[in-house]
């Protein structure tokens, strides 16, 4: 007999139901895990390019040059 896919593997496992208010509080676990995570990549990113003096982007100069020659 082959056991079922969605049954948990390993001794002493069963299943969990898992019910509403425990289901908003793992969600909201997660969604503020995500945050955390995208905010750490973002923190690296902007510290890679500040290293790389990339970071703040320079304006690009006018050329006042040619508007003082005129």
């Amino acid at each position: 007999m082959c056991p079922d896919a969605s049954e948990p593997k390993g001794p002493g496992k069963e299943p969990i139901l898992l019910r509403q208010p425990l289901l908003e509080i793992l969600d909201r676990l997660a969604a503020a895990e995500f945050c955390s995570h995208q905010g750490q990549i973002e923190k690296r990113l902007h510290e890679a390019l500040v290293r790389r003096g990339a970071w703040p982007p320079k304006a690009e100069q006018e050329d006042s040059s040619e508007d003082e020659a005129h």
